[in-house]
């Protein structure tokens, strides 16, 4: 953790305006939609963030992204080295005597998509920007007051890749025991690998191990919940708290939205392992049936109380230590594209046909080699766990810490071995 000593001092800052700060500030430039795609040699970045990738690129060195236009108008980011911006975002390169990570902290506290109304465009304009006046600290206290922060952003990040790598542990184990075959075999060895008897079978045309049998998807599943969005405050005889878990929420399991569901609907809160599914929303490129893994963890960070929203529907294994198991098995028909073959439509929008879906055969794992790849993920999970709570802990110190260094209200007298 950061460890920063605290002393008023209000001294020493200077009022400027953000256009004398910088010695470049301008939009990007317009890129073909298809020239933007999921791998290139430079990122494309745009009102929203990150867009993809492209094999060319209009911006190199140190400099801060606004965004111009689009849902996170306002959004500052901080960037370096070569990349594409296209016309929805806006570049700033500081001039030498001030600090660039700085000046993007120092924005980012401003609240800028306040200000796009005064564009004769709806977004944000060059001009408009340029004018806003701010508080800058000398340049020695700048640098310091960037470092502390870069060295915090630099912790998160290393968390969420040592969890994209974890991620990736577990959906590689999946894979060597149940793709290829390759599971631990009675001597402890790989199955396939040291001649283990594979058997075609009919109803999956492909070979399986030879003792193996198929079921259905849906024998795997005690009970099939839809879910329940609940209502913005509580009321007699809604009163229970929970988080829900919308589309929006599948992917980073954090932060939940606040909801109050009835107090007879306690059917509807989810527990440990129960896997969640959306079953509604989607996209043209995106299916529906993306799929979330409630872990114990998942339920600490978020209160206790969860629930789905009722675009989702929660799975609950009927041995629980097979949700593992069935959680990569459904992760692998996803990223396969498997799940567009089983969508319908209404009123526009694009429905999961669920228990189509689950009416088809796959293999039926024994039961032991569930219950031995549930305790390998388990830990894998739990270390997850653990680091999105020091994520969440350093992001909540980041951003108490952050105004209070900007406002001048604390001086920079600071201990950061720990990160």
């Amino acid at each position: 953790m950061v460890h920063v000593q605290f002393k008023i001092d209000n001294m020493n800052m200077k009022k400027y305006k953000l256009g004398d700060l910088l010695s470049e500030f301008h939009a990007g430039k317009a890129i073909q939609t298809e020239n933007v795609k999921n791998k290139g040699a430079y990122p494309v970045y745009g009102g929203n963030g990150q867009r993809g990738y492209t094999d060319s690129y209009n911006q190199d060195g140190e400099y801060l992204i606004i965004g111009r236009q689009g849902a996170y108008c306002g959004n500052v980011r901080y960037n370096i080295g070569k990349a594409y911006l296209t016309e929805h975002a806006i570049v700033g390169q500081a001039k030498e005597n001030h600090n660039p990570i700085y000046i993007a902290l120092k924005l980012s506290l401003m609240k800028l998509s306040q200000l796009q109304g005064q564009s004769a465009q709806p977004g944000l304009s060059v001009n408009t920007l340029s004018c806003i006046s701010m508080e800058m600290h000398p340049k020695e206290i700048q640098d310091k007051i960037a470092d502390i922060m870069l060295k915090l952003d630099r912790k998160i990040e290393l968390n969420k890749q040592i969890n994209d790598n974890l991620e990736a542990m577990a959906k590689q184990l999946y894979d060597y025991w149940f793709v290829q075959f390759d599971f631990p075999n009675d001597e402890g060895k790989p199955y396939k690998s040291n001649g283990g008897v594979m058997v075609w079978n009919e109803d999956l045309h492909m070979s399986i191990p030879c003792t193996w049998n198929t079921c259905l998807l849906s024998d795997y599943i005690g009970s099939n919940n839809t879910g329940d969005w609940g209502f913005d405050e509580p009321a007699k005889k809604r009163s229970i708290k929970v988080g829900c878990i919308r589309g929006a929420d599948i992917v980073k399991l954090n932060d939940l939205p606040i909801r109050y569901i009835k107090d007879n609907n306690t059917s509807k809160l989810l527990s440990a392992w129960d896997i969640v599914i959306e079953v509604s929303g989607g996209s043209p490129t995106q299916a529906t049936g993306r799929s979330a893994f409630v872990t114990p963890g998942v339920l600490k960070r978020n209160g206790g109380n969860l629930t789905c929203s009722n675009f989702c529907h929660a799975f609950t294994m009927k041995d629980y230590k097979a949700s593992a198991y069935f959680y990569f098995m459904w992760r692998m028909f996803y990223d396969n594209n498997n799940m567009f073959n089983f969508e319908g439509k209404t009123s526009g929008i694009k429905n999961f046909m669920t228990d189509t879906f689950l009416a088809n055969k796959w293999l039926d794992v024994p039961t032991a080699l569930l219950g031995l790849f549930f305790e390998r993920v388990k830990v894998i999970y739990e270390q997850i766990d653990n680091n999105i709570e020091e994520i969440n802990a350093l992001s909540k110190q980041r951003d108490e810490l952050l105004p209070l260094l900007m406002n001048g209200q604390a001086t920079v007298n600071y201990h950061l071995s720990a990160c």
